[in-house]
């Protein structure tokens, strides 16, 4: 019998978003885009997220570690470490920095970033962690979700580097459904914190920057590709918590080995 759905991709070719022109052409492009803009505008990164979440994302961060089954002793793998807001929060509540390793494609990031003695930095990609098989209790990733090539290559790749019972946590910002919180959101970050960046942020490229994070939101996935591409990979209890209709948190447990 014939239909009419469309084919279904297969797993490895899910991306996060489409090919943004005004940005970039393709997918080469894309990669090189996003890794000077986040080297550029590095600088600016730690301030600028303080206005936009007014001052509420280390408190917000460390809930939601909490929420996803972070405790003291865990060996953690922070992925998209960035600045550094995540790892912060791991080290305290892990209670050890050594146990907290961070990874990052972006050296200027890394460069900027704040971490407290102890914790490991590492240049890689989501992709392609430079870490042992099953050698970290949690992995998590904030706000980097959107910057992956492909969300199974990624997730795949989380599967690898958990023990079996490990779990995952990925924070991102989803795109409102109803459209005045749209508008309201849009017109906050793809206007006012540009407006801001040009003001206060060091970098030339700072507001650009800003309207790139919320065009990749605005052209991001939906959450339920999110946790199925998870499930595709063969993790289980995937599962998502969603503040103020924003703020996901997709969590996930790597399966324990067969007795």
């Amino acid at each position: 019998m014939g239909t009419d759905r469309p084919p279904t991709k297969a797993p490895d070719t899910v991306i996060p978003h489409p090919v943004l022109p005004a940005y970039y052409a393709d997918e080469a492009h894309r990669r090189a885009f996003v890794g000077k803009i986040f080297d550029e505008t590095s600088v600016d990164y730690d301030r600028m997220e303080r206005i936009m979440g007014l001052g509420t994302g280390p408190w917000y961060r460390h809930q939601a570690l909490l929420r996803a089954g972070l405790a003291p002793g865990m060996r953690v793998c922070d992925v998209g470490v960035g600045t550094g807001l995540v790892s912060r929060e791991a080290a305290k509540i892990v209670g050890d920095p050594t146990l907290v390793t961070g990874v990052d494609p972006s050296a200027g990031m890394m460069a900027n970033a704040i971490v407290p003695e102890g914790v490991q930095l590492l240049n890689g990609t989501a992709e392609q962690l430079l870490l042992p098989d099953a050698s970290v209790d949690f992995l998590s990733m904030g706000f980097a979700l959107r910057h992956l090539s492909s969300l199974h290559a990624a997730f795949s790749e989380f599967q690898r580097v958990l023990k079996p019972g490990g779990r995952v946590c990925i924070l991102e910002l989803t795109r409102p459904s109803g459209r005045f919180a749209h508008w309201a959101l849009s017109l906050y970050m793809n206007r006012l914190l540009p407006t801001v960046g040009r003001m206060l942020g060091r970098h030339r490229r700072t507001p650009e920057m800003w309207r790139y994070y919320w065009d990749t939101i605005d052209a991001c996935v939906p959450p339920e590709t999110v946790m199925q591409t998870l499930r595709d990979v063969g993790f289980e209890a995937v599962d998502r918590y969603v503040e103020i209709s924003l703020f996901s948190e997709y969590t996930a447990t790597k399966p324990r080995a067969l007795p």
